[in-house]
């Protein structure tokens, strides 16, 4: 049985709320498709992801197969976490599972999962052009997409996503997961010049935040005592795909 096409809650007229977002740029855009749908793609993405753990080595991002992380040694994996702490400290560094839904896609290498009829969704006519309406620029032709998992200790540090030669226009946040509780961390942060947090976004369920790059934002680190996983899908809406490397420089994404 085919999975019933993403619609968009009507609700969210994107012409009404285009001031809106031209003015902060950015939006939290509660309940955006129909409860049993966000329901559907959240047990998907919680049971049948091929989770590997990201973070950052060095300048180059890493994302490891479980095994690969259990095979290496024991006091390696310590090193490792130690530099990752101190790269965190005082530097970009992040820690959380992914599994990149649009590279799987685009290598041929589908599997069934959801998430998939998503990222075709987001690539769809009706999204970007309920993108062009939204924000105003018409130049959005492709997103890309990841599910992520944010568990006890996983973070991502404050950053603009503004990376050369990856035509990112905006930022968004599928949010998935239901009953989050603020407490528990997980929130999108946006900081301002003076770096205090000038706004942040609770992961609410079904609920999709999404934003103009660059800008500073940050997800607060997921403490010992949250009651679940931080689910989402999330990704970059673009003016093309990435450049080819002659143009885009050697700038780390």
């Amino acid at each position: 049985m085919t999975a019933p096409a993403f619609v968009i809650n009507a609700r969210l007229d994107p012409e009404r709320l285009q001031p809106i977002f031209r003015r902060t740029r950015r939006l939290h855009l509660p309940d955006v498709f129909a409860p049993e749908q966000a329901i559907s793609l959240y047990a998907a993405v919680r049971d049948r992801t091929p989770w590997r753990r990201s973070f950052l080595l060095g300048d180059r991002g890493v994302a490891m197969a479980p095994d690969e992380l259990a095979a290496i040694p024991e006091d390696k994996r310590e090193a490792l976490e130690r530099d990752l702490t101190k790269t965190a400290r005082n530097g970009f560094q992040y820690a959380f599972d992914s599994w990149a839904v649009s590279d799987e896609v685009e290598a041929g290498r589908r599997i069934g999962h959801p998430a998939e009829a998503f990222y075709d969704f987001l690539n769809s006519p009706a999204f970007l052009g309920w993108v062009h309406r939204l924000t105003g620029d018409t130049r959005a032709v492709y997103c890309d997409a990841q599910c992520t998992r944010y568990g006890p200790g996983d973070y991502l540090n404050g950053h603009t996503d503004e990376a050369e030669g990856k035509n990112r226009l905006f930022a968004y946040v599928m949010n998935l997961t239901p009953d989050w509780n603020a407490d528990w961390g997980g929130l999108l942060l946006f900081i301002d010049p003076d770096g205090h947090v000038a706004e942040g976004y609770t992961p609410a369920f079904n609920a999709l935040n999404i934003f103009e790059v660059p800008q500073p934002h940050a997800v607060s680190m997921v403490p010992p005592f949250a009651g679940g996983s931080r689910l989402a899908i999330t990704g970059w809406i673009r003016s093309g795909r990435d450049d080819p490397p002659e143009a885009a420089g050697t700038k780390a994404a």
